[in-house]
């Protein structure tokens, strides 16, 4: 999945784009604090005994950036849609027990997606950029993270544990799943105003 456009329409947003990037937010808002819910019970599990292997769970917080960016194909698209979504699952829905610490994780989760498409001149919407959007993405999460509280009293052996499997969470579920899932959309013809849409009726 790739697509060249001319620069004018690489920066020029519709109002459809807007209208995508707010819904989406949404969308994954609700995600995010479903998640949000289930994490406490799934990260206690045998399974994650080890604390920083918890990062594994992860990923689904960090795909709104991913897939935002790879429909809209704008500048800024990654971001917004990631940090909006953060937005949402923290001041809409109701909160989550990490309070505002949620919206510092969706402008990091935001920007590293969005550093991604910007290295590539948000010419290139395959599989391999989507995963290092997810993973940049989950780097600058580790980062942030480990300026919090609960990561404290980790030592660096520790610390570069979580990154790895943060990483590892963000290049598998928020990249690849969030490629997936956008080319999933486009072939269901959800996609037809934008590039994923018209990718998968020239792959036909």
């Amino acid at each position: 999945m790739s697509s060249a456009v001319t620069s004018t329409g690489r920066v020029r947003w519709r109002t459809i784009d807007l209208v995508t990037v707010a819904t989406l937010a949404v969308a994954f808002g609700v995600v995010f604090w479903g998640w949000g819910k289930l994490y406490a019970p799934l990260s206690g599990l045998a399974l994650f005994s080890f604390p920083p292997s918890a990062a594994l769970l992860a990923g689904p917080w960090l795909i709104a950036g991913v897939v935002g960016g790879l429909i809209v194909r704008k500048p800024g698209a990654a971001f917004a849609t990631e940090f909006l979504a953060a937005a949402v699952s923290t001041v809409v829905i109701g909160g989550t027990e990490w309070g505002l610490t949620v919206f510092a994780s969706g402008f990091f989760q935001g920007l590293g997606a969005e550093l991604v498409l910007f290295l590539v001149f948000y010419k290139r919407f395959g599989v391999l950029v989507a995963m290092a959007a997810g993973g940049l993405s989950a780097i600058l999460e580790a980062f942030y993270e480990w300026t919090q509280p609960f990561t404290a009293a980790w030592d660096f052996g520790y610390k570069l544990a979580h990154l790895g499997f943060l990483t590892l969470s963000g290049v598998v579920v928020a990249g690849a799943g969030g490629w997936l899932l956008t080319r999933a959309l486009a072939r269901a013809g959800v996609l037809d105003a934008f590039g994923p849409g018209r990718d998968a009726v020239t792959e036909v």
